[in-house]
């Protein structure tokens, strides 16, 4: 009988995908020469006006080859989806926007530059039958800074990182001068490195026509330079870390970023790093890798730093994924519980999005790249299962372990300038992390200070949290400036 019935479903899926919702999708001349040959995406959201812009579910993907300027693609229940297929979808209102993804740079795939895009259109969905047109007529225009007197950008074109891509790269920053700094030609000044967290944008301190960016505050009372990095990435946040898909981002930070900075700005040597999330991670790395070219540094709430509780997860113990629910994930609730219930295979939000998410950017900074030139990821993302292959790459990411093989050549000139602190509840179990890793720092001897604080990954950024960080940041900086006088 299940034989019967599985020939019937193959007979009859044809004709269930020609009654299934549709989206027909094409885009002009005039927005992409052709041909193309990628991902198309299409987003749909019940709330935001423009979907694209913040990549949430439903959502549905296609993969093509050689498609036409004016050739029609079709997103049927064949498409790539979650979280459900286009025909399950609760009936109502939407708005949908669809996206050819060029990738020739920016995070997210709806904003990224040059892609050919649709206009936002409201659609009611009724019938399963339903035909809707899409014409992906915009292009996503490269992002412009505006400089102020005060804020400025720089853009350090990189040698390693253009070899690496077969195409020229740079690393690029904001950077926001003390408000004496026209006043004292010959004065120098220390640099504060903020690095953001995953999503953050350096472009934020672009001016707009309602705003302008005020000078750099100091640390403490301490003038001095500030600069924005924001480690963004085709495939999510680099953290600033030497990789096998995002290339020797460390590195060119160190040999290139670095000089050219010196070379365009009155600087002193005195450089501190400060970071939150992925920005706390980079700055642990930044500071471990390359202890000689910084004076001190403050990692808040950052990524996992011990891979022995990466969000909950043991992962060298561990043969599954632990699961977590978190209340504060992108998307949207869809109000009937059967949307849940499909046909085709369980997946990833991010199988649809394939990069520049937060799953696919940790994959990117610690595993080896795969075949498909896309990074191998770490879990199946239908078992759940950890590849123990994958993960014999990011061991080498694993900065408690690193610190430790590495702790006699490292102690000189680490020892006693990088402090951690966290929040006591974090939204994503990162000070489990940071735990573990104080416990093998006091086993050292390290000269290294841990601090917990009331609150969870957002609620943490107190004023008194930001002050002890300040505090910090100044002592070190007064440290290095004992060791060279001005």
């Amino acid at each position: 009988m299940k034989k019967y019935a599985t020939l019937l479903l193959l007979w009859l899926w044809p004709l269930l995908l020609a009654q299934a919702q549709q989206f027909r999708v094409s885009y002009p001349a005039a927005a992409y020469a052709g041909p193309f040959t990628g991902n198309v995406l299409l987003y749909l959201s019940q709330k935001n006006a423009q979907p694209k812009n913040q990549p949430g579910w439903p959502c549905y993907r296609l993969a093509v080859r050689n498609v036409q300027p004016g050739q029609t693609i079709v997103f049927s229940d064949s498409a790539l989806s979650y979280p459900t297929l286009l025909s399950r979808l609760p009936r109502g209102d939407y708005y949908v926007q669809a996206v050819w993804d060029l990738n020739l740079g920016g995070r997210v795939i709806g904003q990224s530059p040059g892609n050919p895009y649709s206009v936002a259109r409201e659609v009611s969905l009724q019938a399963t039958d339903e035909i809707f047109t899409l014409a992906c007529s915009q292009v996503v225009p490269a992002p412009v800074f505006v400089a102020t007197k005060f804020c400025k950008e720089i853009k350090a074109p990189s040698a390693l990182l253009s070899r690496f891509h077969r195409k020229p790269a740079s690393l690029d920053a904001a950077v926001i001068l003390p408000a004496d700094y026209y006043q004292h030609p010959q004065r120098r000044y220390p640099v504060l490195f903020t690095v953001g967290g995953f999503g953050g944008d350096y472009h934020h301190y672009s001016r707009s026509e309602s705003t302008d960016t005020l000078p750099a505050t100091p640390i403490d009372t301490i003038a001095c330079i500030r600069v924005y990095l924001d480690g963004a990435s085709p495939l999510g946040h680099t953290v600033y870390a030497n990789s096998a898909n995002n290339g020797p981002v460390g590195d060119a930070f160190a040999t290139e970023f670095l000089p050219l900075l010196d070379q365009q700005y009155r600087t002193n040597g005195g450089r501190v790093l400060r970071g939150h999330s992925s920005g706390g991670y980079t700055v642990v790395y930044l500071m471990t890798h390359y202890p000689k070219l910084f004076a001190g540094a403050n990692a808040s709430s950052p990524d996992p730093v011990d891979f022995r509780n990466f969000v909950r997860t043991n992962l060298y113990t561990d043969a599954k994924r632990v699961e977590m629910v978190d209340s504060m994930t992108y998307g949207e609730v869809l109000p009937m519980a059967e949307a849940y219930d499909r046909p085709n295979i369980v997946r990833r939000l991010e199988d649809i999005i394939y990069r520049g998410e937060q799953e696919v950017s940790f994959d990117a900074v610690f595993s080896p790249r795969g075949r498909n030139g896309l990074p191998k990821p770490l879990f199946n993302s239908t078992t759940k299962v950890l590849d123990r292959k994958v993960f014999r790459h990011w061991q080498r990411y694993d900065l408690t372990q690193y610190v430790r093989q590495n702790w006699r050549r490292l102690k000189p000139d680490l020892n006693g300038k990088l402090r951690l602190a966290t929040g006591n509840e974090d939204t994503y179990f990162l000070n489990l992390a940071v735990m573990l890793m104080e416990q093998e720092m006091k086993e050292l001897g390290a000269d290294m200070p841990f601090a917990y604080y009331p609150g969870d990954h957002f609620s943490v950024v107190t004023p008194e949290y930001r002050k002890a960080e300040m505090q910090w940041l100044k002592t070190t900086y007064l440290h290095w400036l004992t060791q060279h006088p001005q």
